[in-house]
């Protein structure tokens, strides 16, 4: 039985997260398996919302854009061993409602042959300040 190394480096993870920030979706499917997954950070179940296959990614991945479009992951910290990985970052984005959001969050990633199997999200929940009562 022959174990697949992984290719993927902290370079390549680098060059992931500059595509998010330039809001590039061809670019960010580009290193994502035929077969590839995203766990969103929030949705209805456990796991967030999932998409499966290259065509729901794409759409999942275009959604954040369209619910935060000036969203930014800054200050990137990466990570790889074997056919894993792991992505810490800071968002910040505006809501098309207008409310401004600033999280820390990370992404874990399974990867085969070099490219992207699963890219499951994580970000904190910020509560919005309390409100003094009398």
């Amino acid at each position: 039985m022959q174990i697949a190394i992984s290719e993927m480096t902290t370079d390549g993870l680098q060059a992931f997260a500059d595509a998010w920030n330039r809001h590039d979706v061809d670019a960010l499917m580009s290193f994502m398996t035929d077969d590839c997954v995203f766990e969103s950070s929030a949705g209805a179940d456990a796991c967030g919302t999932r998409y499966v296959g290259v065509e729901a990614v794409r759409a999942g991945f275009a959604e954040v854009w369209a619910v935060f479009p000036d969203a930014h992951w800054g200050n990137a910290r990466h990570f790889v061993h074997g056919d894993r990985g792991v992505s810490e970052w800071t968002f910040t984005g505006t809501r098309t409602n207008g409310t401004r959001v600033e999280v820390q969050g990370c992404d874990l990633f399974t990867f085969r042959a070099g490219k992207i199997l699963l890219k499951n999200s994580y970000r904190k929940n910020r509560l919005s300040p309390a409100v003094p009562t009398r």
